[in-house]
């Protein structure tokens, strides 16, 4: 991972580099629940994920799949990652389940929600909460 340093503060990627954390289940595949992890080996990747995905690990920018899955379906994860051909870097688990999330941070954070296709990233005027000033 290419990240820029400056003294006593958190590196930073380099201009133009995503750090994508992507959601797994109702995302780049069917929604899976973890109470039935025999279907998360059974389940195919929706095309246009797979092919988007992979265009931008190719152009350089970080791929996380950040999961609700738990650690003992990592491996499981990983496997149906690797045998569908998806190019990452890591695969984080836990995250929160049941949606409404707000994330906050000291990083800019831009939050993209899925809605039944994976395209190229284009930019939208919406309004958002934030902190007061």
């Amino acid at each position: 991972m290419e990240l820029e340093y400056k003294a006593h503060i958190s590196p930073i990627l380099k201009d133009g580099v995503k750090n994508y954390l992507i959601d797994i289940d109702g995302t780049i595949t069917d929604d899976v629940p973890n109470e039935e992890p025999e279907r998360m080996v059974t389940c195919e990747p929706y095309p246009d994920a797979l092919e988007t995905i992979n265009k931008w690990y190719d152009e350089g920018h970080q791929i996380c799949f950040f999961t609700s899955r738990t650690e003992n379906l990592k491996q499981i994860t990983i496997d149906w990652l690797d045998k569908h051909g998806f190019k990452y870097h890591s695969v984080l688990c836990g995250k929160p389940r049941g949606g409404n999330y707000h994330w906050i941070d000291n990083h800019l954070v831009r939050a993209t929600r899925y809605k039944g296709k994976f395209t190229d990233m284009v930019e939208k005027q919406v309004t958002i909460e934030v902190f007061k000033d």
